[in-house]
């Protein structure tokens, strides 16, 4: 099979299809990726990544890469650092050094490398990365401090890896006055790439804050100049690129009223894509049996760059911070090697077995070992080694309540009753006082708001809410969050209005999210319902009393809010959600008032 485009597609239905298979056992998707590229390379031979893109396969890796790392830094807010930015730039600054000093002479003992080919490789497994930094945290669910710390770890240590590898290539291909030669390398690599990110990031935002780019052109504008600054710099300043589009990123999302939220989701999308593809290309280049003609070596040089080097590091760059032993032990153990860690290696490999350099040969194997070794040895243990810890955050099955009606306070005393996490928000100081005196957790102000942002742990809650009588308040709350935590996490009351008139009637996007409890129930019915003397209250079946005998027994008064499996999942009822208790189940109800 030989046509390139049956090839391409079939590299994006394997992407996909690993991309689920890793979605459903939980664990990072370069995974299966890495086990799906070496099938369709080395194993059957059935894609051939250099015959099917030729010259052309690096640029499109590099290129793809930038777009990784923007991406990233699209998500790096400064207020996400709130205390713990020193931990930060030790891990990338001198925490990385240690890193690379390490591992340099391991894989020199360790190999029989030359010096110069393990400074390169030393430098090159410095970098941890997004691409699998990620999706690890989904499935640990550190806490929130230790999640920061490596989701910010995993996106500058990219550039400053790749920055550090340029240096040691640098200083390998001089022939003469190699030490100054790699000085002015690492001078004009680092003004180029500081000064075009912090002027194309700049300039992004300024034509997205004053709207002079059409509202259907931003994605594209952003991704052709950010590609552009990518290319520029790297014209001027070899491999200063990735630098570029990392400072772009953070300058962009940064600034002052500009919008970033509909280029992130692009750039999502995209990055899933073209990291999938990548994964799948990179690893059909590998050879087995260069892995395998490794030796036991390799094994000591995988281990001593996890057990050693990495514990050093986050040791020293702890000093002087607040972590608990805990914190510092848990970030010891996650430091998976990325997709930047693959592409990098596999380049500059390229460009020393244009130069006839001994053992270079040795690199891309190694590199790769270190990314399966690590990704494979954390992903199956972490999740054990944070709640070894106590480091692991519950399930996200709390609820938020945003609105603090009198039902809305009843009823999240019963979830509470019931063990259910609960955070009650509103903008009304009345409403909240009156929660905070009936014990229920509060947020005081709009949810969606930057200090809500920074303050409300977002991360313990799997379902929000929306009972707000703000009927202009309410769609935001419901899009905001449904961005956040995802589709179907996020339910509101109907709407009061029946209007004929199909101009007048709410989106059928946003008619869908609401229906919560009922289609006829709104803010106004519950209030009523409450005020008449209604109560929340809390019934177990079982085989003797089953839910029709539950319906029967308050046959006209009954409104089932939620169902609690015996586990304690929550079932909320709406109008497109029909739950079918069984016996042991809990069953939270309106229990309307005699009439």
């Amino acid at each position: 099979m030989n046509d390139p485009i049956i090839l391409l597609v079939a590299v994006g239905l394997i992407s996909i299809g690993c991309q689920f298979i890793a979605h459903k056992i939980k664990l990072p998707a370069i995974l299966p990726l890495l086990l799906a590229g070496i099938i369709v390379g080395p194993v059957t031979g059935v894609i051939d990544a250099d015959a099917l893109f030729g010259d052309l396969l690096f640029p499109i890796v590099s290129l793809s890469v930038a777009i990784i790392l923007f991406e990233g830094a699209l998500t790096l807010k400064v207020t996400d650092l709130s205390g713990h930015g020193s931990m930060v730039r030790n891990l990338c600054t001198y925490g990385a050094l240690v890193t690379w000093v390490i591992a340099s002479p391991i894989a020199h003992y360790g190999l029989g490398m030359s010096w110069q080919m393990a400074f390169l490789f030393g430098a090159i497994v410095t970098v941890t990365g997004p691409t699998v930094i990620v999706p690890m945290l989904r499935t640990v669910r550190p806490s929130t401090k230790v999640a920061n710390i490596l989701r910010w770890e995993g996106i500058i240590i990219d550039p400053v890896g790749a920055l550090l590898a340029v240096l040691v290539f640098e200083y390998i291909i001089s022939t003469q006055n190699a030490l100054s030669h790699t000085l002015m390398a690492f001078t004009l690599t680092i003004s180029v790439g500081v000064g075009f990110g912090v002027i194309f990031g700049y300039l992004l935002g300024f034509l997205i804050r004053n709207n002079l780019i059409p509202h259907y052109l931003i994605n594209t504008a952003a991704l052709t100049l950010m590609l552009g600054a990518f290319a520029g710099s790297n014209l001027i300043a070899h491999e200063s690129g990735l630098l570029t589009v990392t400072i772009m990123g953070m300058w962009l999302t940064n600034m002052k009223k500009v919008d970033v939220d509909g280029i992130i989701e692009f750039k999502e999308t995209l990055s899933v894509l073209l990291i999938s593809g990548l994964f799948i290309l990179l690893a059909s280049r590998i050879e087995l049996s260069a892995i395998l003609n490794l030796g036991w070596g390799s094994i000591w040089v995988l281990f001593g760059i996890l057990f050693i080097a990495r514990p050093i590091s986050v040791g020293l760059s702890s000093l002087g911070t607040s972590l608990t032993w805990q914190e510092v032990a848990l970030l010891s153990w996650i430091s998976p090697r990325g997709i930047v860690a693959a592409a990098v290696s596999a380049l500059f490999a390229l460009k020393l077995e244009a130069l006839n350099y001994a053992q270079v040969d040795l690199l891309v194997p190694m590199v790769f070992l270190v990314i399966i070794g690590s990704v494979v040895l954390q992903s199956f243990t972490s999740v054990k080694v944070a709640k070894f810890l106590g480091m692991r955050a519950p399930a996200p099955h709390g609820f938020l309540l945003f609105g603090g009606g009198e039902f809305a306070r009843l009823f999240a005393k019963e979830l509470i009753n019931q063990k259910v996490t609960v955070c009650l928000a509103d903008t009304n100081w009345e409403t909240i006082s009156n929660a905070r005196m009936e014990g229920i957790p509060t947020y005081f102000g709009n949810p969606i708001s930057d200090h809500a942002s920074r303050t409300l742990d977002i991360s313990q809650f799997g379902k929000v809410l929306v009972m707000s009588p703000y009927k202009q308040l309410n769609p935001l709350v419901t899009y905001h969050f449904e961005h956040q935590i995802g589709k179907g996490a996020v339910y509101g009351l109907n709407t009061r209005e029946n209007h004929t008139l199909s101009s007048h009637k709410v989106s059928e996007s946003y008619a869908q999210k609401l229906g919560l409890f009922a289609a006829d129930v709104n803010y106004g019915k519950l209030a009523s319902y409450t005020a008449k003397g209604g109560i929340i209250k809390t019934t177990r079946l079982s085989d003797e009393f089953t839910f029709e005998d539950y319906q029967q027994e308050y046959a006209g008064r009954l409104l089932p809010l939620c169902a609690i499996e015996p586990k304690g999942r929550v079932h909320m009822y709406t109008t497109s959600n029909g739950v079918k208790p069984k016996a042991d189940w809990r069953i939270i109800s309106l229990i309307k008032a005699e009439s």
